[in-house]
């Protein structure tokens, strides 16, 4: 995430700037950067959004300031706090991911993230031959000073949790709601303990419900915190395995537990080491992969890196001419700039006049498409 100032020189206005202009409709992370990369700051940007979606003959209004302060007193309520993408303890692994969430809420200890991360994700209905394994491997990762991060689900990730809690250890539960909500009902206690004892991560603004859409955007804060992910079974097209491609798209470590070809849900990992996930058995093994990595995975589940780079300065650009260059089919940024012939300032700003006015979509490695 570029752009912004740095955490020693945000006060309470740029703060609530920030909640603002990220709450602001059509605003996400690779916008929000490109604004504060335009504009130096977000109150500036805040007030900068009218105009720019009025270039395409839209009305449009940013979040009221009152609906800022309203969220961040929910926070504090909820005894939790803000993380900015700029503040020394955002996770740096998390900070290199494409669509990096510049704001994170966050209860409980974020040094447990300096350790090496790695996320224990599977099937929610899984087996109970599944669920003990998945416990047994997290404990004996917690006690080797490994940190395991999981989405507090049923199954698998429950069991991860609990597995590297009764190990005296440290793990990391992302959620998909509100930072004040619990789900599934049943986990109450267990994310109330990964608060105290671990870490607690949120992205929607308090009193949020985990709706359908937000669990992939979950998904990736988990695969995007680890140098690996290890799915211990799942079916295929499962959430878990969504979560594995993320990671494999980030250039970090893909593991998987082979399972019977009998049961279902063993169908995703096996895909996965067919793809050219890492086979693994035991915590041994994965700390083994752990331990060299250096952002060369070994694991081949991974797509090619987009060759162009988010423009830090956009501050002297025009928007480039590219509205008939694109169509509903998601293409490569980096194609846009070729074929416009345009800087990639240029092309950059009209994605985000785009944007804000709702007519752009933005996909997963660096491709963009028409709403």
């Amino acid at each position: 995430m570029s752009g912004g100032q740095t955490l020693a020189a945000i006060d309470r206005d740029e703060a609530l700037a920030r909640i603002r202009l990220l709450r602001s409709p059509n605003v996400g992370p690779v916008t929000y950067a490109h604004l504060l990369a335009r504009f130096g700051d977000a109150r500036r940007s805040v007030d900068a959004l009218p105009e720019i979606a009025g270039r395409s003959g839209k009305r449009y209004r940013a979040v009221p300031e009152h609906v800022a302060l309203d969220e961040a007193r929910a926070v504090r309520r909820a005894g939790a706090r803000y993380l900015f993408h700029d503040a020394p303890d955002y996770p740096p692994l998390l900070a290199a991911s494409e669509g990096a969430p510049p704001i994170l809420i966050v209860r409980g200890d974020t040094a447990i993230l300096e350790a090496p991360c790695v996320a224990m994700v599977g099937a929610r209905n899984a087996s109970a031959a599944a669920v003990r394994l998945a416990r047994t491997l997290a404990g004996e990762l917690a006690e080797a000073g490994v940190t395991v991060v999981s989405g507090l689900a049923r199954g698998i990730d429950g069991a991860a949790h609990d597995g590297a809690l009764s190990a005296s250890g440290a793990t990391v539960g992302v959620i998909a709601s509100g930072i004040d909500v619990t789900y599934p009902p049943e986990h109450a206690d267990l994310q109330e303990r990964i608060a105290r004892e671990g870490l607690l991560i949120a992205e929607q603004p308090p009193g949020t419900d985990p709706l359908a859409r937000h669990f992939p955007a979950r998904n990736r804060i988990i695969a995007g915190l680890c140098a690996g992910t290890l799915v211990v079974e799942a079916a295929p097209r499962s959430g878990s395995l969504i979560t594995a491609r993320l990671a494999g798209e980030m250039g970090r470590e893909v593991m998987a537990i082979p399972g019977s070809p009998l049961d279902p849900r063993s169908h995703g990992c096996n895909q996965l080491i067919r793809d050219g996930a890492i086979l693994v058995q035991r915590a041994e093994d994965v700390t083994e992969l752990l331990g060299g990595f250096a952002g060369a995975p070994q694991s081949a589940l991974r797509e090619a890196a987009p060759d162009w780079a988010l423009c830090d300065d956009l501050s002297d650009a025009e928007p480039a001419p590219i509205a008939d260059l694109l169509t509903t089919a998601p293409v490569p940024v980096d194609e846009l700039i070729r074929q416009s012939g345009a800087s990639a300032s240029a092309v950059q700003l009209a994605l985000l006049e785009l944007e804000i006015t709702g007519a752009l979509v933005r996909h997963a490695g660096g491709r963009v498409s028409l709403a």
